[in-house]
């Protein structure tokens, strides 16, 4: 909750356009009012669903919950015990190390496809 408002700005995506209220998926703990409005002012319609309402919404679709996406990559990066475990001292270095498992996980999901 606390870092909603500084990861809305440094998303490197573009923006939605003003016409249209792109959706943005956020599990309950972002559930607060003051969040909402934060993401409300970025352009986006905040989408708070527990873990049953989403299942259940997923069933209908015929899909996959929308959550999976990001706790897929969440697992993926839990994989670099480097990361996992905090070796390094120095943010850049750990800056690096984050950078290099994300091009790891993007190269191996491009020779999957």
């Amino acid at each position: 909750m606390k870092l909603a408002m500084g990861t809305l700005v440094q998303m490197k995506c573009a923006r939605p356009i003003q016409d249209k209220a792109n959706k943005l998926c956020l599990d309950l703990g972002y559930d607060f009012e003051e969040v909402r409005r934060i993401v409300q002012l970025a352009g986006f319609e905040p989408v708070v669903m527990s873990r049953r309402e989403e299942k259940q919404s997923s069933n209908q679709r015929k899909g996959q919950a929308r959550r999976w996406v990001v706790e897929r990559t969440h697992s993926w990066m839990n994989r670099f015990r480097r990361l996992l475990v905090r070796w390094e001292k120095r943010e850049d270095t750990y800056l690096a190390m984050l950078h290099f498992a994300c091009g790891i996980i993007t190269w191996r999901a491009a020779l999957t496809k």
